[in-house]
């Protein structure tokens, strides 16, 4: 299996990317501003950036069997520090670029006219979507809102897990759910016609989701990824960061 992982990764790397260009791993709910700070970067550089989107836990696993990406955008501090403890990632380069914040959602503009703890506890909802815990850190952040609110059983059979934070967005944006807990950053620009109706879950009731970036090992070379992971710490990026409802982090 690691022969074969090994060989994958080796064709990835040979027709994916080049030293004159960087392949990030980001986490789900990031994608859409990290698209954006792509073209920025991309403009004022002349430099390429390709990415590549999944749940924390699932781009983890990948960056384990050989999967070559040069920087990992994770929506935890957990993997990107285990990565650097099994020396898969360059320890000095570990920071918060993003501090995540959850959100109810519904696709219904009439639907969430309540505080959050109230939308929840009312418990009128069939099907109430999230990330995958087990995989990605805003589905734990959502059950331990749930666990705060004391609700965490009556919720539990409603509950329909999309493998990460982006298909439970889709659950609710499909109406397969009438509600969601997802990240703020993936309703806080969506255009007025599919903006439906969102509240901001208090931080009190779940763990700070303390979002991490690391430039792994195999790209400590790479003059691309760490001419980005330099990029993303300035005011241009951590300003278009700000404007996608996170918050952010001191280095």
């Amino acid at each position: 299996m690691r022969g074969r992982w090994g060989w994958f990764g080796l064709l990835w790397c040979l027709i994916g990317t080049t030293q004159a260009e960087a392949l990030v791993a980001v986490a789900g709910n990031f994608m859409a501003p990290a698209r954006e700070l792509v073209a920025l970067f991309e403009r004022s550089s002349g430099e390429s950036v390709k990415l590549s989107s999944g749940s924390t836990g699932s781009l983890y696993a990948q960056i384990l069997h050989g999967a070559p990406y040069d920087v990992f955008l994770a929506a935890s501090e957990r993997e990107p520090a285990q990565l650097v403890a099994e020396g898969e990632a360059v320890s000095e380069s570990r920071y918060i670029y993003a501090l995540g914040r959850l959100v109810v959602w519904s696709a219904d503009p009439q639907r969430v006219r309540a505080d959050c703890a109230a939308v929840l506890r009312a418990l009128d909802y069939r099907r109430l979507a999230i990330a995958n815990p087990e995989l990605a850190p805003y589905g734990a952040a959502a059950l331990a809102v749930f666990e705060s609110l004391g609700i965490r059983d009556q919720v539990r059979p409603r509950l329909l897990r999309g493998e990460n934070v982006v298909q439970a967005f889709q659950f609710v944006a499909t109406r397969n759910a009438e509600l969601g807990v997802v990240a703020q950053a993936q309703v806080a620009r969506l255009p007025r016609k599919r903006a439906g109706s969102a509240c901001v879950v208090d931080p009190a009731y779940y763990p700070p989701i303390r979002q991490q970036a690391v430039l792994l090992r195999r790209a400590s070379d790479n003059a691309t990824a760490r001419a980005f992971m330099t990029f993303l710490r300035g005011d241009a990026a951590r300003a278009l960061i700000s404007r996608y409802g996170y918050g952010v982090g001191d280095d």
